[in-house]
């Protein structure tokens, strides 16, 4: 998920014109940035900050516990519970009082930094074609136009240009500094992507359907697409770290499809603490999409054009919803690759016996248990019970995400974590 958009705000930050904050909006920022600091400053997180460094490092820990209620927080913190009226300031309030949540109610092992992060204001063109989504309102389903309807028509894509509004970048961050920089640290830093899989990118161009077709009837086009597909993710990697627009992830930041970025093995021990390369830094990518293809056709038309994109990167993460016990013969290939997606579609077993404690088993439990308005309890806890026991040899980290809903029940992620923890402290 990109940092450019936030629940509670329905336009991208770099949307909004409005870098202003009246003087009752700035009193309320920093009463919250105030309570997100005395979180911050307790024993706690730095007992959870090492928590995740073990874990990154592969030494033995209990399972890692983290909740992200994704869609969910609209029914955690709703628009009337947000006090500021502007687009900005409320965009801010909402980051703030979700640090509060996560620091005074969710329980889980999330470490509350004393950190306010403004990303780089830019705007990022299309491939040359665009689809057209149909449905999708309020954030229901939809379907779409692909635009490349015709292999021959191919020569209307281009690669992606980045262009960053350097001015705008640091008015947020002098407009943040100047209400809380003094409770919080207020540091700039870059979410340029979320995955470098590519194969979104390639079923919005082409069709998901179609691309199933396309691997046997025009192979040698598709071959064609992905490379291009690659080439123009290599680019935005070099014009990024070129222009000096890459942040370290080493620390707390999101990586991958859950779970944070400690780790004593990043950046470099070459790296100069200015220029971050992407050898410095956390990879990620996965292939969603293309999760009913055979692991054959995964090593043909999708592995080649992905290794070399993850091969720029430190360390790797890899996979989301798709299950990875049919094609983990070949995802083990990828270059340094440390943490691996369980989706709830995986074998644990098979996983877990592949895994070991030579990665971090990033262990996905169903978001479909606590979609509802009462969870069942006792459900949830036998069947963490069960995966903690099958994974009791692996370096665990489990991950409750990709929530459309909590069922209007914010006790339902208190409850999951507190479950969560409770299991595994019980080990």
């Amino acid at each position: 998920m990109s940092d450019q958009t936030a629940f509670g705000l329905s336009t991208p930050i770099s949307n909004i014109s409005h870098i202003e904050l009246t003087h009752e909006e700035c009193q309320i920022l920093r009463g919250l940035a105030g309570r997100v600091a005395d979180l911050a400053c307790r024993p706690i997180e730095e007992e959870k900050r090492q928590l995740w460094y073990r874990l990154n490092d592969l030494q033995p820990t209990r399972p890692v516990v983290f909740c992200d209620p994704e869609n969910g927080w609209n029914e955690i913190i709703t628009e009337d519970d947000l006090q500021c009226e502007t687009e900005l300031a409320r965009h801010w309030e909402m980051l703030l009082r979700k640090e509060i949540f996560w620091g005074e109610s969710m329980g889980d092992d999330r470490v509350i930094e004393p950190i306010f992060t403004i990303p780089y204001t830019y705007y990022e063109s299309d491939w040359g074609m665009h689809e057209v989504k149909i449905g999708g309102d309020q954030g229901g389903s939809y379907r779409w136009d692909a635009p490349l309807k015709d292999f021959r028509d191919m020569g209307n894509l281009h690669y992606p240009e980045i262009l960053v509004d350097h001015e705008k970048t640091d008015r947020m961050v002098m407009l943040a500094q100047d209400t809380f920089g003094d409770l919080l640290k207020v540091q700039l830093k870059g979410v340029w992507w979320w995955s470098l899989g590519m194969t979104w990118t390639l079923v919005n161009l082409r069709g998901l359907e179609q691309i199933m077709i396309d691997m046997f009837d025009y192979p040698d086009e598709l071959h064609q697409v992905m490379a291009f597909l690659r080439d123009g993710h290599l680019a935005k990697l070099d014009f990024l770290e070129k222009n000096g627009l890459l942040s370290l992830n080493n620390d707390g930041t999101y990586i991958g499809s859950g779970g944070f970025g400690y780790t004593h093995e990043l950046p470099q021990l070459d790296f100069d603490g200015n220029q971050v390369r992407t050898i410095d830094i956390w990879g990620f990518a996965e292939s969603q999409e293309t999760c009913y293809v055979s692991p054959d056709m995964f090593a043909e038309f999708i592995y080649p054009y992905q290794y070399p994109l993850l091969e720029r990167f430190g360390l790797n993460c890899y996979g989301c919803c798709e299950p990875l016990d049919k094609r983990w013969e070949v995802v083990k290939n990828f270059p340094r690759l440390r943490r691996v997606s369980v989706s709830p579609w995986a074998n644990l077993e098979v996983m877990a016996e592949k895994l070991a404690a030579n990665y971090v088993y990033s262990l996905k439990p169903n978001p479909a248990d606590i979609a509802v308005p009462q969870i069942d309890e006792d459900y949830i806890r036998k069947k963490i019970k069960e995966a903690f026991h099958i994974t009791k040899n692996c370096r665990v980290e489990i991950i409750m995400k990709d929530n459309h809903t909590i069922g209007r029940n914010p006790n339902n992620v208190i409850r999951w974590c507190r479950i969560a923890r409770e299991e595994a402290e019980a080990l």
